[in-house]
């Protein structure tokens, strides 16, 4: 089979990458917001109805939508595995968001970036230089200052908490297998019909179990939230199938490990306007020390010059 190549076009990779990281890092708050009134699988589902159908609207402004020819095009069992994966992220995220805290989330979901880098690395052939993996040493001496107390806690807490963790891993480990498939599927079709594909059918999957009736509960600021986690679907995964395209993987999930300290400032500035939404977290100096570190990790694998195993077009 044929692997995809990447364009080679690293700045527009990188600038994609970054729209990603801020949003993905902002959405565990607006999640922990609607949880308070909504069940995982109707949050779920209006986030993806809400995904396909803006994408499916700007395709066919654009005279774009996808040709049945296209998608016959692509081996059946990619988009069922890039679906499962995806469905598998989304439900399990949730899950042990709401069991344990949007910062804990946000700490062992990089896992996912984790097993898309090594999926990179093993899968599409890329490479480290020792400057990179010195970079890898340094992210994660980062994650270990900055979120030292969140870690003890995770040793220390209920079951419930501890499961709530497992099942953040699970999510992480389910992100990559859908991300790496997304990067093949890129050799048959374009990332904007690939994904508006599989919300389709994710918005079928997750409406057998939503509970629609229940969006009447809402008030203003939560029903702000909810909005916000449809946008952020289509237009982070958008942004993320698109940096795919033109960057390597394992690149791309170094940057995508710059989304907790996103998620930390966003819940502090949060909790100071409306401290009855989320509380908010105490950073020490270590963990300002740590986020540094991962800063500079993050910057270290992602721009510095690597061998690559698969040459990217011209």
């Amino acid at each position: 089979m044929e692997l995809h190549r990447t364009t080679g076009n690293w700045r527009l990779g990188l600038g994609l990458s970054l729209i990603t990281v801020i949003l993905w890092g902002l959405v565990p708050v607006a999640l922990a917001v609607v949880l308070k009134k909504l069940d995982v699988y109707t949050i779920n589902w209006f986030r993806f109805i809400t995904a396909f159908v803006l994408l499916g609207g700007y395709l066919a402004s654009q005279n774009n939508l996808p040709k049945l020819s296209q998608l016959r095009s692509v081996p059946l069992y990619l988009f069922a595995i890039a679906i499962l994966g995806l469905v598998g992220n989304y439900i399990f995220f949730v899950m042990g968001l709401k069991a344990t805290s949007p910062s804990h989330a946000e700490v062992l979901i990089q896992l996912a970036g984790v097993f898309l880098s090594l999926g990179g690395l093993v899968i599409f052939k890329e490479r480290y230089t020792r400057y990179q993996w010195l970079g890898v040493g340094i992210l994660l001496a980062g994650f270990i200052g900055f979120f030292y107390e969140q870690l003890k806690i995770m040793a220390t807490q209920s079951e419930r908490y501890i499961s709530g963790s497992i099942m953040l891993i699970v999510a992480g480990a389910s992100w990559a297998i859908y991300a790496l498939i997304q990067k093949q599927l890129l050799t048959k079709l374009a990332s904007t019909h690939i994904m508006w594909v599989i919300y389709g059918v994710c918005t079928i999957v997750f409406g057998t179990m939503a509970k629609p009736q229940t969006l009447m509960q809402l008030d203003s600021i939560e029903w702000m939230a909810l909005i916000f986690c449809g946008l952020n679907t289509v237009v982070a995964y958008g942004a993320f199938a698109e940096s795919l395209q033109h960057w390597e993987a394992s690149r791309v999930s170094a940057i995508l490990a710059l989304a907790p300290i996103f998620t930390i400032v966003s819940m502090e500035i949060t909790a100071y306007i409306a401290p009855n939404l989320v509380a908010p977290e105490h950073i020490t100096a270590l963990g300002l020390f740590g986020a540094l570190l991962v800063v500079t990790g993050s910057i270290s694998i992602s721009l510095g010059k690597g061998v690559r195993g698969v040459r990217s077009k011209e």
